[in-house]
């Protein structure tokens, strides 16, 4: 019978936790990727990698890949953010005051 690995993590006050590396390898999860959890009559839970998001935004993908395309034929055409740039920014969300460990609100949720 082959061995069965066992993992856990916490929850914090948010509700949030850390997928544990060997699940994360397990089911071959990357930076952005989504998990989809099944839940059982008698309670267990079943986690899987979620299949590709097909309500998502159908021009997200192109565009991405003809960026890249774009990127990887003319490198040159890269230019580093300018200070004008930098300063509109910070004008924008500049009062912007963000808490990122408060709570989340309940539509948040």
């Amino acid at each position: 019978m082959p061995a069965i690995l066992q993992a856990q993590s916490t929850l914090t006050d948010r509700y949030q936790t850390t997928v544990p590396e060997s699940v994360r390898r397990a089911l071959r999860l990357g930076k952005r990727d989504r998990i989809h959890y099944t839940i059982r009559p008698d309670g267990e839970v079943v986690l899987t990698r979620a299949a590709a998001d097909e309500d998502g935004d159908p021009a997200l993908a192109p565009f991405l890949a003809l960026l890249a395309h774009d990127i990887a034929g003319h490198p040159e055409r890269l230019r580093a953010i300018d200070e004008g740039l930098v300063r509109r920014i910070r004008d924008l969300v500049g009062a912007t005051d963000l808490d990122l460990d408060a709570p989340l609100s309940a539509d948040d949720e």
